[in-house]
């Protein structure tokens, strides 16, 4: 009969840790370019915590139909309005929980050793320099980096010359990684994954007026915890923004 008891309470227990433990776990749902640096910061945060802190990076569309067909998620971070506002409007968000958390720039890159120049006041220079070769882009549909390419080569004159030669990429960092394994002649991403990646070059920055502000809007989803809101006012503080700045990440636009 003791023996019964015992194992009745270690069970009891045990789903009373597995609950606890459940609670404190914090399911973010990342646009892809903020990822490596969000991962750094949850690292920091949770040492010395009763709190796991699970970074699942995408398309931010493809992460914002995830949550709507129900995937767990406690945070939604997007690389642009457009997926957070999709959310927002099917209900998924709790009310008065998101805000913009980041900005980038939008730069055009080549393989480091490829020493090449682009002048986008010059609309000859950029097919000239792709040639038959292919130019990496997120998919515009799902990518906010690809939606952003593709307004601003619209707004430069470019847009139907070199749509042609696109290298459609499922994320910005796997347009990042096409150039740098050589895959694209040209590929067109955030500053700050340019700054990450070693095997890339910086050709020419977009004109900040060719393309909507790139902004990361960050909120918490209808089932989310006290755990999760509390990781997201730390991403507000000075720690999380010295991570976010050596990043290359910028203040929001307003």
């Amino acid at each position: 009969m003791k023996k019964s008891l015992a194992l009745v309470a270690a069970l009891a227990l045990g789903l009373l840790t597995s609950a606890a433990s459940a609670a404190d776990q914090i399911r973010i749902f990342a646009a892809a370019s903020v990822a490596p640096s969000l991962q750094k910061i949850a690292d920091t945060y949770k040492t010395g915590k009763d709190v796991e802190v699970q970074i699942t990076p995408a398309a931010s569309g493809a992460l914002a139909k995830q949550i709507e067909a129900g995937a767990p998620a406690d945070v939604f971070i997007s690389a642009d309005l457009k997926w957070m506002t999709y959310v927002v409007d099917k209900g998924l968000m709790k009310d008065g929980s998101t805000f913009n958390l980041l900005g980038n720039s939008l730069v055009l890159v080549a393989a480091k050793d490829d020493k090449v120049a682009v002048d986008f006041a010059d609309k000859a220079s950029l097919p000239a320099v792709l040639g038959e070769e292919r130019l990496a882009v997120g998919e515009a549909k799902s990518v906010p980096a690809g939606a952003y390419a593709e307004a601003a080569l619209k707004s430069l004159g470019l847009y139907d010359t070199v749509s042609p030669r696109f290298a459609p990429a499922e994320n910005v960092r796997v347009a990042l990684q096409m150039v740098a394994r050589g895959e694209a002649k040209l590929g067109i991403v955030y500053g700050t994954d340019a700054a990450a990646e070693p095997g890339v070059a910086v050709v020419a920055t977009f004109p900040e007026t060719s393309h909507e502000p790139i902004v990361y809007p960050i909120g918490l989803t209808k089932d989310a915890g006290q755990a999760a809101a509390d990781f997201v006012a730390y991403l507000k503080g000075p720690e999380a923004d010295a991570v976010f700045t050596a990043a290359g990440f910028t203040k929001p636009a307003e």
